[in-house]
């Protein structure tokens, strides 16, 4: 029996682009069905414990450059450790994700989140900037000009924070995050086990 597995993260998460690619390959291995929900971070740090980036110790700061080098290195993807429009705001770009999933399932939804993830982490492009998140919806085939419309509607913003409350509520508190039969793995670096829960 396929599983399902609801999939939490931010477009601007570096972690979240590590793990993209293979958590969706993964995925399809294994016939998974994936929620996908961007959240919003900003309102789940609070209440979980986290701080954002530019207020944690020198050393956690220092010690994620490391991190990213290695795992960049080691997944042999490109990653720009310190990307021109980061950090920036997420939210109109999550909001995007789930109009594309409303529009066009989660395939659509998946698709349009690594295209995200991508710009940001190793093309250098503003994922906030309304034209440019039209822009790679072109070039994933995307009809852009109804799904900005759509990302900017009241019922979307109402998803996205309803998602958020949702991911505080069972208790999320980082990027990525795969919850699978109420089981939360936080972290690509847990994709192992998610494979594992997924196979059992």
């Amino acid at each position: 029996m396929s599983k399902t597995v609801d999939y939490y993260f931010s477009p601007i998460s570096p972690w979240t682009y590590l793990g993209h690619a293979r958590f969706a390959d993964m995925a399809k291995r294994y016939g998974a069905s994936i929620n996908v929900k961007p959240v919003d971070f900003g309102k789940i740090f609070p209440v979980s414990g986290g701080l954002p980036l530019a207020k944690r110790a020198p050393q956690r700061q220092a010690y994620r450059m490391v991190e990213l080098k290695r795992f960049r290195d080691f997944l042999k993807l490109p990653l720009k450790l310190q990307p021109k429009f980061f950090p920036a705001a997420a939210d109109l770009a999550a909001q995007f994700v789930l109009a594309a999933g409303r529009k066009g399932g989660s395939d659509a939804a998946m698709r349009l989140a690594g295209a995200l993830l991508r710009a940001c982490w190793a093309e250098e492009r503003n994922i906030a900037d309304p034209e440019t998140l039209s822009a790679i919806c072109k070039e994933q085939g995307m009809n852009a000009e109804p799904l900005a419309v759509a990302a900017q509607s009241e019922a979307v913003k109402a998803e996205y924070q309803a998602v958020t409350e949702e991911a505080v509520a069972r208790n999320v508190f980082g990027a990525p995050s795969y919850v699978i039969d109420g089981e939360i793995f936080w972290g690509q670096d847990r994709l192992e086990f998610v494979e594992r829960a997924l196979a059992g």
